[in-house]
């Protein structure tokens, strides 16, 4: 039976681009997340995936590759906006059950959009709602399965502005062809670690029991795989997000040391305000620094869970006592939150100081309300122009949450 059918938009950043300018239709266009030679492209039209241009490509290999490529900064704004549009065309046609990124939605299948014949029908109509409504130039491919996981497969198996169903009689022979790194949750590093038990294609993958499984992902993780390949929809936590962070490439004149920390700290209250919305705290805190023709370096530090923006500032500082303070010259950095727990699963510690809640709630508040920087810990004072809203793969920043407009600001 045929449950779900996954929506992915294609080069969705890039598209978007060449939609609302139609002098990049048809050329190679890269995405960047600021203009500078030392960042890497964050989407590429298909055009410019012809000649090997592909997320994460750096500007000059780009060029190498691609002479006549044309950069573009990223808009999220504008992105975001879409994909609320996006979403609305979709539900028109049918239920938006969740969005998994800024670029992918999945639909449930009920009665008789089950049926394949039905299912096909669905998923034309909703390419055709786009393209009369969004444009020509924002084109999806559309996976149908009998889970989410196999319908998200499907929808890769053929781009761009594909359709294609996998059904339960068709596995797991279907997906013998297939990578291992093509399914979903597959790296680099767990693609080495199945090598390592013998593991190397998606058949021997598939001719695996579940304890197996879970033997060789190390983790539950192995036993949700065993369900996926079969059809089989696993149990989703409450909570299953993993961790929350952000991260910036610093502009020429911010890559110094006291800069890079500035930065740090802009980034650090965003993080805050973003997991403070979601109803979590975090228990580790992670700092990124990539750094000129040298090694990166990075740090995690602990502490009991918090979702307390003056306590993880204080983490922070604490971290960044260990930074070299000589010849190093920061050109990106980043933080993160992770050992993430609901805010109302947690009992405090006995003597553990009271956390700032109330102000917390004030200034989330006051900045969802008057812009991000209406008010703001002093250690952004020197990046407030700097680190501006982003969109990570897995994330839809929330336009209400996430605003980075400047307005007259206080400094706490």
């Amino acid at each position: 039976m045929l449950n779900a059918l996954y929506v992915d938009f294609n080069s969705y950043f890039a598209s978007v681009e060449q939609q609302e300018r139609p002098k990049l239709r048809g050329k190679p266009v890269g995405v960047l997340s600021v203009m500078a030679e030392t960042t890497c492209c964050i989407a590429a039209s298909y055009e410019a995936k012809a000649f090997g241009v592909k997320t994460g490509t750096n500007v000059r290999e780009a060029r190498k590759l691609c002479p006549d490529i044309i950069f573009v900064e990223a808009r999220p704004e504008l992105y975001i906006r879409y994909h609320h549009r996006l979403v609305e065309m979709v539900e028109s046609c049918t239920h938006v059950e969740r969005t998994l990124s800024i670029d992918e939605m999945v639909c449930m299948l009920t009665g008789t959009q089950q049926k394949r014949d039905n299912a096909l029908k669905l998923a034309d109509r909703i390419k055709r709602t786009i393209a009369e409504n969004a444009g020509a130039y924002i084109r999806c491919s559309i996976g149908i399965g009998p889970n989410v996981f196999l319908s998200k497969l499907a929808s890769n198996m053929k781009k761009p502005d594909g359709c294609v169903v996998i059904e339960q009689h068709e596995l797991p022979e279907k997906l013998y062809p297939l990578e291992l790194r093509a399914l979903n949750g597959i790296g680099r590093r767990m693609e080495q670690r199945l090598s390592r038990h013998g593991i190397h294609t998606v058949r021997q993958l598939c001719e695996l029991d579940r304890q197996q499984l879970r033997t060789a992902w190390g983790s539950i993780e192995g036993e949700r795989m065993y369900e996926k390949l079969r059809g089989i929809e696993p149990h989703r936590p409450v909570n299953d997000r993993k961790s929350l962070g952000h991260s910036h490439v610093l502009s020429p004149e911010m890559r110094n040391r006291d800069a890079a920390l500035s930065v740090l700290h802009r980034l650090l209250q965003k993080a805050c305000l973003r997991m403070r919305s979601y109803g979590l705290q975090t228990a580790s805190v992670q700092v990124r620094v990539k750094i000129l023709n040298q090694e990166n370096w990075g740090i995690e530090g602990k502490c009991a869970p918090t979702d307390d923006t003056l306590t993880l500032i204080n983490v922070l500082e604490q971290l960044w006592q260990h930074f070299p303070r000589h010849g190093h010259a920061p050109y990106a950095v980043g933080i993160s939150f992770s050992s993430l727990i609901r805010a109302d699963e947690y009992a405090e510690q006995l003597f553990q100081p009271e956390p700032s809640s109330r102000l917390n709630g004030i200034l989330d508040k006051l900045n969802m309300r008057y812009g991000k920087n209406t008010v703001y810990f002093g250690g952004a004072h020197n990046a407030l122009s700097h680190a501006p809203m982003r969109i990570a793969f897995n994330h839809i920043p929330d336009l209400d949450t996430e605003n980075d407009a400047i307005s007259d600001q206080e400094v706490l």
